[in-house]
């Protein structure tokens, strides 16, 4: 199969289907096709996209290639569609962040960082296939334990989960602070390691 062809088999599938399409996808669609080739043509047709600076781009996405328009003109098209974005509320928000960065993680445990009861905005996330179950704790009660989904990937744009931005000193967030007399100097505090619930 030319190149050209190829191309255009793989520009065509990702663009008829609705969620990001993976190389194993494309793989199996394009049998006698090396993943290999698959990749590199994947990788030219990001960048010829990305150089037309058109109004939307081939995005590697939860673990797949999706066509995605542009965030600079989000504002135009929500316009055409008359719909509002869905927002998350603070309280969504920091829940889907304690998922995130903690998963797989219990009720208890983000009510614990929180501070404050979470069934609510765990059930708001779970009903936008924000987060999903992804199995239970192995000790007393058995409580269910959340992770995000490849849905959170679609949203936040992310192509996997390894690319989530670093949390800055994650334990001075999760952790109270303890007071330290004046008289004390960091070399004389010895920290011991904290267990997980």
């Amino acid at each position: 199969m030319n190149r050209e062809l190829l191309k255009s088999i793989v520009e065509g599938v990702i663009f008829a289907v609705q969620e990001p399409v993976t190389l194993d996808s494309l793989a199996r669609v394009l049998d006698g096709v090396s993943p290999e080739e698959i990749r590199s043509v994947l990788a030219e047709l990001e960048g010829e996209y990305t150089r037309r600076n058109r109004g939307f781009v081939l995005t590697r996405v939860a673990g797949g290639y999706q066509f995605r328009s542009l965030p600079s003109i989000a504002g135009w098209i929500l316009e055409m569609r008359r719909t509002k974005p869905s927002r998350l509320s603070r309280a969504a928000l920091e829940t889907l962040s304690i998922v995130a960065y903690n998963q797989p993680v219990t009720k208890h445990q983000i009510e614990q960082i929180r501070g404050v009861e979470s069934s609510g905005p765990l059930r708001s996330l779970l009903e936008r296939e924000l987060i999903v179950v992804v199995g239970r704790r192995d000790i007393a009660g058995r409580p269910l334990l959340y992770g995000t989904s490849k849905r959170f990937l679609e949203v936040f744009g992310l192509p996997d989960l390894v690319s989530l931005p670093p949390l800055p000193e994650m334990e001075t967030l999760t952790e109270p602070e303890e007071s330290i007399p004046p008289e004390e100097s960091d070399e004389d505090i010895q920290t011991e390691p904290h267990s997980e619930d």
